[in-house]
């Protein structure tokens, strides 16, 4: 998750309260000033007394975060954000097991030199979701490893003829939970899912002893 603030922006002439939230890729300006600035277009970024102060393009924009918060917040647009690969939890030499066709640039860029046909020696399932044949071979997959998470990649939108909703209905209903997600590209997302772990609660010992446990 990123920052977030209820904060008032200065754009040029106009002011106004917004929220504001600073993303993996941009920061995002919502309420009566709605905006979007991708975060490797931001100049200048300072704290301009109890500012946050930074250009893009033509603009100059301020947020009146108070100046700890600002201070924070120039730290964190200067940290580059985690590669997908990071993000994925692709370690040292992890392995992947590929369901589907990679066909993102970014997608295969964090799986260069990591897929394996094994799934015997894959840490993961990656699942490229085009379809229901897709999640059936996904549930195939995973019965042979059942401790392996799987990554769902899908596309974002609210016009996807098949996406988030009907991904998680499907796992959720097979036993998995959904345990974190993650940007992959401009128009694909990242789910992934893990098998619910079935808890057995102690029994005591009058009922052990009455069934002869």
């Amino acid at each position: 998750m990123g920052r977030e603030a209820i904060t008032r922006v200065e754009i040029g002439g106009d002011v106004a309260d917004v929220r504001a939230l600073l993303e993996s890729t941009e920061l995002i300006l919502r309420g009566d000033i709605r905006r979007r600035f991708p975060r490797d277009r931001l100049t200048d970024v300072r704290v301009d007394g109890e500012a946050l102060s930074f250009r893009c393009e033509s603009e100059t924009i301020a947020l009146h975060l108070g100046a700890l918060v600002a201070e924070k917040w120039v730290k964190a647009i200067a940290t580059p954000p985690p590669s997908l690969r990071a993000k994925l939890g692709l370690e040292k030499d992890a392995r992947v097991f590929l369901i589907g066709t990679c066909d993102d640039a970014a997608l295969a860029d964090a799986l260069e030199d990591r897929l394996t046909g094994d799934i015997a020696e894959a840490a993961m399932i990656v699942a490229r979701i085009g379809g229901p044949d897709d999640m059936v071979m996904v549930q195939a997959a995973h019965a042979k490893t059942p401790d392996l998470p799987v990554w769902t990649i899908y596309p974002k939108g609210k016009n996807v003829h098949y996406g988030d909703r009907i991904i998680r209905n499907t796992l959720r209903d097979a036993g998995f939970h959904d345990t974190k997600s993650c940007a992959v590209s401009d128009r694909l997302t990242a789910t992934r899912y893990n098998a619910a772990t079935v808890r057995i609660r102690s029994r005591p010992a009058a009922y052990l002893n009455a069934v002869g446990g």
